[in-house]
Formats: structure tokens, sequence, C-alpha cells
């Protein structure tokens, strides 16, 4: 296991998160790659660490999606699959667009700043930023629509989503080509929001959302055919 990451022990928090934050960003990043297997002993030893916050890390990984437990093989990294990403994004399109419908009626001037600014974040980003740094001005972005619908139900159920939306997020912006086509959505969903019309902003975030599906199935066909190889 020669993956670079080490625990940031200048976090104020219990020794178990800190262990959980660094293996699920290593996974995020791909540092722990889809299909590599976590070793309790290798990973205690390389962290500096007990096993058991080793254990309880992977036991969060696995509700959260990041990590397989597998019979007689112990625990991997979950591979992105077809179905796993038509169902995560299945789900995220239906409270995408209701979370649009509410920011559309729900939005206030200083929140629509706040868009505003994350856009202009995000733009940068995409111009000048890492994949992490753009996958995380664009979750920006996305967090001020959720906030604005006013909803704490539909946000909770969100953030339920969220490490598993950020990984099919940061797999659609490795795809270099797609980087300009976000910015244009964003920037219509933005002005359809500003001007409230709830039809047009929930048919551009269906199709920014469609649009991700899309990309991400065909690079991970392309990653499958380059393995049969």
């Amino acid at each position: 296991m020669s993956s670079d990451f080490t625990i940031n022990m200048n976090e104020y928090l219990p020794l178990r998160d800190l262990v959980f934050n660094t293996l699920r960003q290593a996974i995020l990043k791909g540092e722990l790659k889809p299909g590599e297997r976590l070793m309790e002993i290798q990973l205690a030893e390389k962290l500096g660490v007990s096993r058991t916050p080793i254990r309880e890390a992977i036991r969060k990984l696995e509700l959260e999606g990041l990590v397989l437990m597998i019979p007689r093989r112990g625990a991997e990294v979950a591979k992105i699959s077809h179905k796993s990403l038509q169902d995560v994004l299945e789900v995220r399109g239906a409270l995408e667009e209701l979370a649009t419908d509410l920011a559309c009626q729900r939005i206030d001037e200083e929140q629509l700043a706040a868009l505003h600014k994350a856009e202009d974040s995000f733009k940068k980003a995409v111009a000048t930023g890492t994949e992490m740094e753009i996958a995380e001005a664009d979750e920006t972005y996305h967090d001020i629509i959720y906030n604005a619908t006013g909803n704490k139900r539909l946000i909770q159920m969100i953030n339920n989503l969220r490490e598993q939306m950020y990984r099919y997020r940061l797999e659609y912006i490795k795809d270099e080509a797609q980087r300009g086509t976000l910015i244009n959505e964003h920037e219509k969903i933005l002005e359809a929001i500003r001007i409230r019309d709830i039809i047009r902003a929930k048919a551009l975030m269906k199709e920014h959302i469609d649009n991700q599906e899309m990309t991400v199935s065909k690079n991970l066909n392309e990653q499958e055919e380059a393995g049969k190889k």
C-alpha cells in the first residue's frame, strides 16, 4: 500500500474521526483506488494508530457506500458502477429539482449574492484550481441553493447523500472537456432562479444532472474497455 496520505493532527477531532476523514479523503482523491483492499494492520501502521479506529472508520465508510465488505476478502474501496451511479443520480436529480423549485420561491437577496459569488469562485477554480478545489467550489454553489429552500428535512436528506454525490461530482470534473459546460449550466440556473422562473430553473437543473450521468457513464465505459486490454 504505497498511497501517500497522513492524518492531519491539527484538526481538533477525536482520533476515530481523524482516521475516518483521512481514509474518506484518500478514497475521494483516488489515493485509495476502487477495488483496493483495506488491510487494517497496514493502515494502522501507516497512520500510526491502533486497529480500533481503523475498524470503526471502515464500518462508517461502508455505510456511506465508499467501502464494500466482500466475503472471505474483507473490506475494499467500492468501485464506481453504472448501477450505483444511476441510483445516486436518480435520487440526487429528484432532490435537486425540488430544491430548485423551493429556492426560486424563497431565495433572498443575500443568498442570491452568495450564489453569484459562488459561481465566480467556481470559474476561478476551473481556471486555476485542482480537481478537488473545482469539486468543492461546485458543491458550495449547490449548497447555497439547498440552504435557500429553508427546508431542514431536504437539506438533511441531501447531506446523507453528500459523500456519494461528491465522488461522482469529482469523477465528472476529471473530464476537462465538460468544465466549460458546467460553468454555462451554472450561469443559466442562476439566472432562472434570479428571475424566479421555476419551470425553466427545474428543467435546467434536470439537464445539468442528466449531463453528469451521461459523461460519467461514458468515462466508466472507457475505463472498463481500457481494463480489458
